[in-house]
């Protein structure tokens, strides 16, 4: 069975590492900084990195990719349609791969950058997201569209509502704070909002989640339910608007926030 655990990076990243412990061989998910793996390495002598699975192209994501390699000699997947570091496998919409034993499927997910990846293990149901995809949020439009970007979250959403989320940010409780402010009759915000708090004030990180979480009490996956909608229109003013407008109504919004 492989083992998924989080090191911390930077202020709020997370690099997932995924551990087989059968051939002691680990795998990396979008390693800004290098010194945390090297750390996490040199306390589990016998141990080889042999996989780099990046999303997309960001300092905070690829930094410690170089490093790594170089040290470890593991294998560099990323995005094809972006300049990854060290990179070996260039992937993109359909392409599979196999990592410590398990099959991913790729799905291309602009929005945040253009040539966006997301990793998803269908058996396990395991969905490495970025920063597309956040806990009760989504990332930032740093260089797609609104409608992109909707489109590449409805996907995701629509993957098995088991699928576990990885994000790669502790973003979690402001996205709630966020997403109360949008549906503030919705308990199951609220709820997930009392608990998360708690965990953070005791240290423990919100993540992963679940896409039946997500469903529930991400408004950026909520951009078709009635009392999203209302709210935009309270905000915005009466009239039509498609899912896609909606989202992007919000994504500015929370820009604001």
């Amino acid at each position: 069975m492989i083992k998924i655990d989080a090191l911390p990076a930077f202020t709020d990243n997370y690099i997932w590492l995924l551990q087989d412990p059968e051939t002691r061989r680990c795998a990396v998910v979008d390693p800004g900084d290098a010194a945390p793996v090297l750390a996490w390495l040199s306390e589990h002598p016998g141990w080889q990195l042999s996989d780099i699975l990046i999303t997309h192209h960001h300092p905070d994501h690829v930094g410690g990719v170089e490093r790594l390699k170089s040290t470890s000699g593991a294998r560099v997947l990323g995005p094809a349609a972006e300049r990854i570091p060290a990179r070996d496998l260039a992937l993109g919409e359909g392409d599979r791969v196999e990592v410590l034993g398990h099959s991913f499927a790729i799905i291309e997910v602009p929005g945040h950058t253009l040539g966006h990846i997301a990793y998803y293990q269908a058996e396990q149901h395991w969905l490495f997201c970025g920063d597309t995809l956040f806990a009760a949020g989504c990332g930032r439009l740093f260089e797609g569209t609104p409608e992109q970007m909707h489109v590449s979250l409805s996907r995701l959403a629509a993957l098995p509502a088991e699928t576990q989320v990885y994000c790669t940010h502790e973003y979690t409780l402001s996205n709630l704070r966020f997403a109360q402010a949008v549906e503030p009759d919705n308990r199951q915000i609220a709820q997930r909002l009392a608990q998360v708090s708690e965990w953070r004030q005791t240290g423990r990180i919100s993540l992963p989640s679940t896409l039946q979480l997500e469903r529930a009490t991400n408004p950026f996956l909520r951009s078709d339910e009635p009392s999203v909608q209302a709210r935009i229109a309270e905000r915005e003013g009466a009239k039509p608007r498609s899912p896609s407008d909606v989202f992007a109504s919000l994504r500015a919004w929370k820009d604001r926030f």
